[in-house]
């Protein structure tokens, strides 16, 4: 891995799996703006449009995989995010009848089978996203797992690779606090 010198930072997720407090945790870096799905509204050149030395979670990235590639390439850090699979199945399960769990149903799977529980269909759509992501980081230079099981550690890693400046106790506090959750 290598430090670009004016890097932007895309923290590829499922969803349901800590990227809400990644950037809260981020929220304490200096060097470095963040946010959290700040360009998931935007279609075109501006869906990718991010200011340098950004940090961006957004698990819609995983359907823009072709486009970052045009866009950032090797210039970029890229942090796959990852959760217990289970406890992100079970998660999704819950918000079956909205968000990216509807848009998946309904637009990819064309309202899916009958007999498909929410569980079968949050799994398929981790096991979708999850195969994207990897195919996408196979060839990267700049990239680094993430596990949630493991945030506190892999943060500080983080932190030291991207030479980041300001309150990393502060940061490592966010780890404590469960946002977002179902």
């Amino acid at each position: 891995m290598r430090h670009p010198p004016s890097m932007n930072i895309f923290i590829l997720n499922t969803g349901r799996c800590g990227s809400s407090t990644f950037i809260k945790a981020c929220g304490h870096i200096k060097n470095y703006s963040c946010a959290h799905e700040s360009r998931a509204t935007l279609a075109g050149k501006q869906r990718l449009a991010y200011p340098a030395q950004h940090i961006e979670a957004d698990n819609r990235l995983s359907w823009f995989l072709g486009r970052l590639d045009q866009q950032y390439a090797d210039n970029a850090l890229y942090i796959h995010l990852s959760r217990n699979k289970q406890q992100t199945i079970e998660s999704f399960s819950k918000r079956a009848d909205y968000g990216i769990m509807q848009a998946y149903k309904e637009g990819i799977l064309l309202g899916g089978e009958s007999n498909q529980s929410n569980v079968q269909i949050a799994e398929d759509y981790i096991d979708t996203v999850e195969s994207n992501i990897k195919f996408f980081l196979k060839d990267k230079k700049n990239k680094m797992n993430f596990s949630l099981d493991n945030a506190k550690y892999d943060f500080e890693v983080f932190w030291k690779f991207i030479s980041a400046e300001g309150d990393f106790q502060a940061a490592l506090s966010e780890w404590e606090i469960n946002y977002n959750a179902s």
